[in-house]
């Protein structure tokens, strides 16, 4: 069964030793993305006063969170039509109706994969409000 994993040029350097996505014969694992640009900020992060206090933007965070996604599944010939299934982790479940908006956009419930929300304590990062991880099933050919 082939297997490999890949580290994605452009994108933000994974804060550990895993890779961006990972194949398993003709299934594609996508490690627990988030937000984070190459340059190491956030998107949906913005200051707001002298003070150094932040709002984040649930609805940009998602947004780039699939994004990097859909950069990932495609240097495996993927797309986010071969996700079967979503784990998503949100800091607080407040955010939700935010996130699920978003989601819709890139996802349709008669045809998207199977998913999971989680209410999670923290992420790696302070700034970091949402996290998703997914698996896909894109045949070798």
């Amino acid at each position: 069964m082939k297997q490999s994993s890949r580290l994605v040029d452009g994108k933000a350097t994974p804060r550990g030793a895993y890779p961006h996505i990972k194949r398993v014969g003709d299934f594609l694992f996508i490690s627990g993305t988030s937000s984070r640009l190459p340059d190491n900020t956030f998107a949906g992060v913005q200051q707001v006063d002298e003070m150094g206090s932040v709002e984040i933007d649930i609805k940009e965070q998602t947004r780039a969170v699939l994004e990097n996604m859909k950069d990932y599944l495609a240097t495996e010939g993927a797309t986010l039509a071969d996700v079967v299934d979503v784990t998503t982790f949100l800091v607080n479940m407040n955010d939700f109706a935010g996130y699920n908006q978003v989601y819709g956009e890139f996802f349709k419930k008669e045809s998207g994969p199977a998913r999971t929300t989680v209410a999670v304590h923290q992420l790696p990062h302070p700034h970091l409000v949402v996290e998703i991880k997914a698996m896909a099933y894109k045949p070798l050919s």
